[in-house]
């Protein structure tokens, strides 16, 4: 792989006296607090009919109960990264942490629909602080090579693990309590992880002085808002209209000044210069396809086992078992490949596999079996989305200075979860567009099959940049 060159001079400065604490246990913290704001992107998918006969929310509005999390989670998830490379990664961590678990007990005794969409935003904001945090506090305890793309590989399992579980614990919860546990669970959950992060992660930071870019932050979440409520108008009013058309270019704007922001402060959210690295301008682009197509994944198998197949919550979500199981395993082969044929081309073996599972699945129809319409392409889709994320993190993270460290590691998950956030409401407007409006089993049928013959194209061209564009060359080797 080609060498990142030096990014600037800032050293790693350990702020702790106290010995640090075994590996197994930062990488088990690291990957408890990722499992967590990975599976709040999922685990209300079962929930939301539930949701919506309870606080009378509206189709759009169900949209915006997973795109309130996901575009602050991605908007925010930059400046979570750089707030923790300049005052500290357990700090950071231990602050996202409380304010997600503060934000999903807000959630889980909501009484009206905006209650709801707004916990849902804060929740997504603390994400976005903890998240990066996970990635780095991991890659700075394990020393690059073969340890560490085992460590990423295990963070990207648990990553994947959490969102395929959504399904089944969302189930699991709706059926045998109410839709609010699927937000109430994470309270005594995130209080275990807070309390063992208090207790064993030891403090780092790194140096330089600089100032966070409150700005950048603002401008980028803005304008994927701005940009994901004129994809969610196309389906009332279509792409012509005026009430698409202007929140479109207003979003477009946005991303405009915010880039115009980002080359001219002195100290960027977002270093542009970062993209010139081939490795992390590759690695990030082939992650934002990944995501628009695997993020839909979840929320439309299902819509199509609860809506079509007539499963309950917890059928549907034990239908998924198999493909949670799929990602795991597919994130935990990817380093044992990576050192033999390299990690381009797993990544692209893992896209091919990808796109044959959503080939498969766009086959779909209304009275679909089990094991040929949901079992054997969701386990394709997702092996193959375990094959690619992990060999893509870890060419964005490798030969990263200590002081970008966060910034990189949010900039992987921010261009995961952009991708999510935008791919959902482009392809719920697909879907939409075919259904015209039809509630029928056979309508909504055609309307996801269409979806997952888009997201199949999707990957198709995702493997296409893999191949031609990502560096060549080994990580994972010792």
């Amino acid at each position: 792989m080609t060498p990142m060159p030096t990014l600037r001079a800032a050293a790693e400065i350990p702020v702790s006296r106290r010995p640090a604490p075994p590996t197994w246990v930062v990488v088990a913290l690291a990957c408890a607090g990722q499992f967590l704001v990975v599976l709040d992107v999922s685990v209300v998918n079962t929930a939301l009919p539930s949701m919506r006969a309870d606080l009378g929310l509206s189709a759009p509005g169900l949209q915006w109960v997973v795109n309130a999390y996901t575009i602050a989670f991605a908007g925010f998830m930059l400046l979570g990264g750089r707030a923790g490379d300049l005052y500290g990664r357990k700090r950071m961590f231990l602050i996202g942490l409380a304010l997600f678990t503060l934000a999903s007990l807000a959630g889980g005794l909501a009484q009206e629909g905006w209650q709801l969409l707004a916990a849902r935003a804060v929740q997504g904001l603390g994400a976005a602080v903890l998240a990066p945090s996970t990635l780095t506090i991991l890659t700075s305890a394990v020393p690059e090579g073969a340890a560490r793309a085992r460590a990423i590989a295990t963070w990207t399992a648990v990553g994947g693990g959490g969102g395929a579980a959504g399904g089944l614990v969302g189930g699991v919860l709706v059926d045998g309590l109410s839709w609010r546990w699927v937000l109430l669970i994470n309270v005594p959950i995130g209080a275990v992880v807070l309390a063992g992060a208090l207790l064993w992660l030891v403090e780092s930071r790194a140096g330089g002085g600089r100032r966070i870019d409150l700005p950048g932050a603002l401008l980028v979440t803005a304008g994927l808002a701005t940009l994901a409520y004129g994809i969610v108008q196309t389906e009332a009013e279509g792409w012509t209209s005026a009430e698409t058309l202007v929140p479109l270019a207003a979003g477009a704007a946005l991303i405009g000044l915010f880039l115009l922001v980002e080359a001219r402060t002195k100290a960027p959210l977002m270093p542009l210069k970062l993209f010139r690295l081939r490795s992390v301008s590759s690695a990030n682009v082939a992650m934002f396809l990944c995501g628009s197509a695997m993020f839909c994944m979840w929320f439309f198998m299902t819509l199509y086992a609860q809506n079509v197949l007539g499963y309950s919550p917890l059928d549907a979500g034990l239908a998924l078992v198999p493909s949670s199981l799929a990602v795991i395993l597919g994130s935990k082969l990817a380093p044992r490949l990576m050192p033999v044929v390299g990690a381009r081309n797993v990544a692209v073996f893992g896209a091919l596999v990808a796109a044959a599972g959503f080939g498969w699945q766009s086959t779909m129809t209304a009275d679909g079996a089990y094991l040929t319409a949901i079992m054997f392409p969701g386990i394709l889709m997702m092996l193959g989305a375990g094959l690619s994320a992990t060999p893509l993190a870890a060419l964005a993270t490798s030969g990263a200075e200590p002081g970008e460290a966060g910034l990189v590691s949010g900039l992987i998950n921010t261009s995961r979860t952009m991708g999510g956030a935008i791919g959902l409401s482009v392809m719920s407007t697909i879907a939409a567009a075919r259904t015209g409006g039809a509630v029928s089993p056979e309508a909504l049928a055609e309307g996801y099959a269409l979806v997952f013959r888009t997201g199949g194209g999707v990957m198709l061209g995702g493997a296409v940049l893999m191949l031609v564009w990502l560096p060549r060359g080994v990580v994972g080797r010792d």
